[in-house]
């Protein structure tokens, strides 16, 4: 068992060795402060050796490992899912108090029947109840504050794992929403094609085959890079264009050092869903949308814009209406970023960070 201890729990140990070592000297410090003062040494401790005073320290480090390990095997200290009550801090000191007693004794038989070396002073023998007092607090204490310490860390781990689990949870519910939100307008838009171009309905169905196994393949992906994401967003487009013709314009400058940065797959096609439900696109008025990146110095302000001039309609056509929110709150819950929306000057714009890979 204790081999295993030692095993699976090194920090405690070398705190229990760290601590038994300083303790071992501090509780000894009048003597080794002695060693130092001859006249003060005869006073007080007379006789003493430095070979007395390192024997004496090595036995009351020995003693407090020996009591630190007591303490774990009986009370489990080292173990956060044992509750810890009052009663059992109190045994435990009452526990180490009365072991401290004993070694200190054995101690003494050691000396004076196998010729250990030991101090014999007067002083040093009325000292020892209040050492074993002070040792039984520090073993204790120790003990105690490592207990509260890692079941502190266990509840912060354990409330970590929950945290990431709901950002998971919410975060796969959102994208289980957005799916089924690009196949009902992408139906929508078969619908009319079906009807004014069966050929063309045709080649729509086959695109859409490769745009839903893109949503399908990302169904367990937090984010993609930007090359897939725009390889996928191709697929869109040819889409759109198959529906609006020479009435739907794309202008894409993507710079291709930022293809490897990441962001939260569908953003794009979000975008660009979102800027053709809600601007006319007609002979009259044509609608021209704008894919960029904008990088700034250091890339930690990289960003990825979608713009389009105002031309709003008239009659938005129906929809979920959930694209803008959806990707606000997914890039909330996945990055802790926002996205940057504008209106200005006629036109509308709609800016994501990109993430370094």
């Amino acid at each position: 068992m204790i081999l295993r201890m030692i095993k699976t729990d090194k920090k405690y140990i070398q705190l229990t060795v760290l601590v038994s070592l300083v303790v071992g000297f501090l509780i000894h410090f009048p003597e080794l402060v002695s060693l130092t003062d001859a006249l003060e040494q005869q006073m007080l401790f007379p006789g003493m050796s430095p070979v007395d005073v390192l024997f004496e320290v090595g036995y009351t480090f020995l003693s407090l490992l020996i009591l630190f390990i007591v303490n774990t095997l009986l009370f489990g200290f080292n173990n956060p899912a044992v509750r810890m009550s009052w009663w059992k801090v109190l045994l435990s000191f009452m526990l180490t108090w009365l072991l401290s007693r004993l070694l200190g004794e054995l101690f003494v038989y050691l000396h004076r029947n196998f010729n250990i070396p030991a101090i014999d002073a007067m002083v040093h023998h009325y000292l020892h109840p209040i050492r074993d007092l002070i040792i039984s607090l520090i073993v204790t204490g120790t003990c105690y504050i490592s207990y509260l310490i890692r079941e502190r860390q266990e509840v912060l781990l354990q409330n970590g794992k929950l945290h990431a689990e709901n950002i998971q949870n919410q975060y796969q519910a959102l994208k289980n929403q957005l799916n089924p939100h690009m196949l009902f307008n992408s139906l929508n838009t078969l619908q009319s094609l079906v009807r004014e171009s069966p050929e063309k309905a045709q080649d729509y169905i086959r695109e859409l085959s490769r745009v839903l196994r893109y949503t399908l393949q990302e169904n367990d992906t937090h984010t993609v890079t930007l090359r897939e994401e725009m390889d996928f967003v191709d697929a869109y487009i040819f889409l759109m264009k198959m529906r609006y013709e020479d009435n739907l314009h794309f202008e894409i400058k993507v710079d291709e050092h930022l293809m490897d940065y990441r962001l939260p797959p569908l953003s794009v096609q979000t975008l660009v869903e979102n800027a053709i439900k809600h601007n006319e696109i007609s002979n009259r008025n044509p609608l021209t949308i704008e894919i960029r990146t904008v990088a700034a110095s250091g890339g930690e302000d990289t960003r990825l814009c979608i713009d389009n001039d105002l031309q709003l309609r008239r009659t938005v056509s129906s929809g979920t209406g959930i694209g803008l929110a959806n990707l606000s709150k997914r890039y909330e819950l996945l990055l802790g970023k926002e996205i940057q929306i504008t209106e200005a000057n006629g036109k509308f714009s709609v800016c994501v960070p990109l993430v370094k890979p």
